[in-house]
Formats: C-alpha cells, structure tokens, sequence
C-alpha cells in the first residue's frame, strides 16, 4: 500500500507530521470535552466531520480527482457509519461521563482489537506469541481501568460512558478491516473526504433520533466550546488525517502507527493539566499496562499493514 517516494522528504518534515498525529490527536479528547459542554455531542460531531469532510472532497476535485462511483459512496457510507458514527461517535458520547484522558486509553486498545478480530474471522491471520501476549495485557489493562470495582464508582452515569468508549473502540476496529478491502477512490484525500461526508450524515441522524436539535441553543453555545469545535474541524480533522495520510507514504506503517500508544500519553496528561482530571496510582498502572500491550502487538503484527491503516477515532 505505501510507496516510500524517490527523493527522502526532510527529517523536519517527518518531524513535524509525527508532532501532528502525536500531539494534535492526542488533544483531540480534551477538544471533545470542551465541545461538548455546551453542543450536543452528535450534532457537535457532525458539524466537525460534515465541514471537514466538504473541505477535503472539494479540494480533491479540485486537483483533478475523478467523480466517485456508486460503489464508493457505498463503501464510505459503511466506513463512516463503523469510523464516525460509532467510532468517534461513541466516544464523544461517552466523554459525557468519564474524563478524557480514559477514554484516550480506551480507544488506544483499538489495535488490540483489531488483531483479535482479524484472528477471528473466517480465513484469518493466526498471531504469533508476543501478539497473544500484547492481546493478553491490553485486556488486563481494561480490566484494572473498568472492573467491577470501577465501574460502580464514578460520578454520572461512568458505566454506560466506559461501555460506550469501548464500544467505540470496537467499531472502530471493525470498520478498519473493512476498510482494508472496500472500493475506495484512488485518491486517498478524497476518499477520506467522502467518509467524513457520510460519517457526518450519519452523526446528524443519531442526534435526530436523540432529540439533540430541542437542546440545542446557538446563543448558549460558550466561547470554549467553539474554539474546542473549530480546532477539532481544522487540526484534528484536517492536519491530522493529512500528515497521517502524508506519513504512510515516507515512512514505515509500523512507524506511522506508533500514534496510537503515543496519543493516550499525551492525552491523560493535558486532562490532568488543563482540566483537573484526577490520575490515581491505578489509571497510571493500568496505563502503563495497556500501552505495552499495543506496542507489542503492533510491533509484532504478522500483518503490519492492518495497523498502518488504522486513523485516529478523534
């Protein structure tokens, strides 16, 4: 899938997309908790992926991208429905009722459950030791975040968040390997302009059918919330997808994928720092425990490109 171009591209350029896809994902939790303190979370999630997904599909066509086929829209229409609505969806849902920072370790196990899953379906890849392994502590690693001692304990309704942010994480996974061998478009930047487009649909659907349009009030829409939403549409979506999309051409996927233990570091820390969120001794321990299960198991993929085509939920 990934072509490493004739003439090597800057250290500094490489530097700053990983800085992107490092920093500027892993600040995506906290954006989606300022958002949503005063937008209703789907109807917040749309307008981001509606906006940035126009933006990237326009700009395609303009580079001379060809007018998509049926089939493709087909196949967006089912990733966004797997990636946004039920990726990202579920996560800013659930960032309700549990901080940000967990929900960013929840969703690191997404390359966890992508190696069960591809184990587990018909013709699937059998993983060797050190993946089993991985898969082992990255369940541990839940299991000390939201065990049955946990899960009772936290203020609002924490269980129904966590569930939801693992159930986010899950059809994430699942609509990764989808994505692996649906129709898509050539251009990479339009087809992720089109899963946004319709991920976008579908959030705005799932906020109709939740009532969100009655609890929404423009005029009570705070100034945090705003800028959270405009950085979230220009940053999280926009620079971050194109320095992801940019990286799987320069470098290694598994390189490229080291986003995915690197996010929830930096995103535990910026809602501790920036939003009072609480860090005992257990969510460091079982932190620890979940990002060394992803880094083994992405490390020792049999199949790398499975993880290299991984995008963040945020």
């Amino acid at each position: 899938m990934t072509q490493h171009n004739s003439t090597a591209p800057s250290r500094w350029k490489i530097a700053a997309a990983f800085a992107a896809i490092y920093i500027i994902w892993g600040s995506t939790y906290l954006g989606i908790r300022f958002a949503i303190e005063t937008i209703p979370p789907f109807l917040m999630a749309g307008v981001r992926f509606l906006l940035a997904g126009a933006m990237l599909y326009g700009w395609a066509r303009v580079r001379g991208a060809p007018r998509p086929l049926r089939v493709h829209w087909r196949s967006a229409a089912i990733i966004g429905a797997l990636l946004l609505l039920g990726g990202n969806g579920g996560v800013t849902w659930g960032e309700q009722h549990i901080a940000s920072g967990l929900a960013a370790l929840l969703v690191a196990t997404v390359p966890i459950w992508i190696a069960a899953l591809d184990w587990l379906r018909p013709g699937g890849t059998r993983p060797d030791g050190p993946v089993i392994a991985g898969l082992l502590l990255g369940f541990v690693g839940i299991l000390l975040l939201v065990g049955p001692g946990n899960l009772g304990g936290g203020e609002g309704n924490y269980t129904l968040g966590t569930l939801a942010v693992l159930g986010a994480a899950f059809s994430w996974a699942l609509g990764s390997l989808y994505s692996k061998r649906a129709p898509l478009p050539g251009d990479a930047l339009q087809g992720i302009g089109m899963e946004m487009l319709a991920g976008g649909v579908w959030l705005w659907l799932a906020g109709t059918l939740a009532g969100e349009w009655g609890q929404l009030n423009l005029g009570a829409i705070s100034l945090r919330s705003g800028l959270a939403l405009a950085y979230l549409t220009l940053f999280g979506s926009l620079v971050g997808f194109t320095a992801y999309v940019w990286l799987l051409r320069v470098v290694s996927p598994a390189r490229a994928a080291t986003y995915a233990y690197v996010n929830p570091v930096v995103a535990v820390f910026l809602g501790w720092a920036l939003a009072g969120e609480e860090l005992t001794p257990l969510t460091l321990v079982a932190a620890a425990v979940i990002i060394a299960g992803v880094v083994i198991t992405t490390t020792y993929r049999a199949q790398p490109r499975v993880a290299a085509e991984q995008q963040s939920t945020v």
